[in-house]
């Protein structure tokens, strides 16, 4: 295939669809990221590199930045968020070479997920090995059982199609997450998601404030507080997102 010139490769690898979804797409990646992985793309459809070769160097991003964290430092603080910053521009740049070459696959999207799972659970695991400083102890358990709830909670998400096929039904809509048999369940819900609290433990926004908590250790021990608090916000969260779920249409 011709190298595309960037409007058309745009044109085809960021529909109107894509840059529209809510709960699909991370606002970094709207706010600044789509506006540079579309090169990298670019660059990419160039070359004889698969979708799902791109997504595994973003899962090589990913694990690589948790491992990183796990060392003492603010230069490691940093080096997790460089590290987290291009795991989300493979994570655009994947799709859109999928959608462009018209490779899209089940197992595309199946080793995106594992990504996600690989990446949040490394970043945390990693922050309870910074937190505890030399041997591991509480704060490296408290790290793991972060990740835990993070790789639960998204299991909690996927789990609702696994049911949904399993039943013969198609996959469960964006709308269906919104629409709720009470009214003060909705209502409660709208009022946790805008707290934005579970965003604590997710990849882009815990490698920002990982950085920031790097900075506040020489005075205060930010790097402990923040695992302790990703581990209460984990357990919280878990048990908030499954209450969500069996309280919405998404399994009618």
């Amino acid at each position: 295939m011709s190298a595309p010139s960037v409007a058309e490769l745009r044109a085809v690898a960021q529909p109107q669809s894509t840059m529209d979804r809510r709960s699909g797409e991370h606002w970094a990646g709207l706010l600044y990221m789509r506006r540079l992985s579309i090169y990298v793309t670019w660059l990419l459809a160039k070359t004889p590199i698969t979708p799902n070769q791109v997504t595994g160097l973003m899962i090589v991003c990913g694990v690589a930045a948790g491992a990183v964290l796990a060392l003492p430092g603010l230069w490691a603080a940093l080096a997790c968020a460089l590290l987290v910053q291009l795991y989300l521009l493979f994570d655009c740049s994947d799709g859109e070479l999928a959608r462009w070459t018209g490779r899209t696959s089940v197992k595309g999207v199946y080793l995106d997920r594992v990504g996600h799972y690989f990446a949040e659970a490394a970043l945390l695991i990693g922050l309870g090995f910074r937190a505890a400083e030399t041997a591991p102890d509480w704060y490296t358990v408290l790290g793991f059982a972060a990740a835990l709830g993070a790789i639960l909670i998204k299991a909690e998400t996927d789990l609702v199609d696994v049911a949904r096929a399993r039943s013969g039904l198609a996959a469960a809509t964006e709308a269906a997450a919104e629409q709720f048999a009470s009214r003060s369940l909705g209502l409660a819900r709208k009022i946790v998601a805008a707290l934005r609290f579970h965003r604590v433990i997710q990849a882009v926004e815990l490698s920002l404030i990982v950085v920031i908590a790097a900075l506040l250790d020489p005075w205060f021990p930010a790097t402990r507080v923040l695992v302790v608090a990703c581990a209460v916000i984990a357990g919280v969260q878990l048990v908030l997102h499954l209450v969500s779920i069996l309280a919405s249409r998404r399994l009618s």
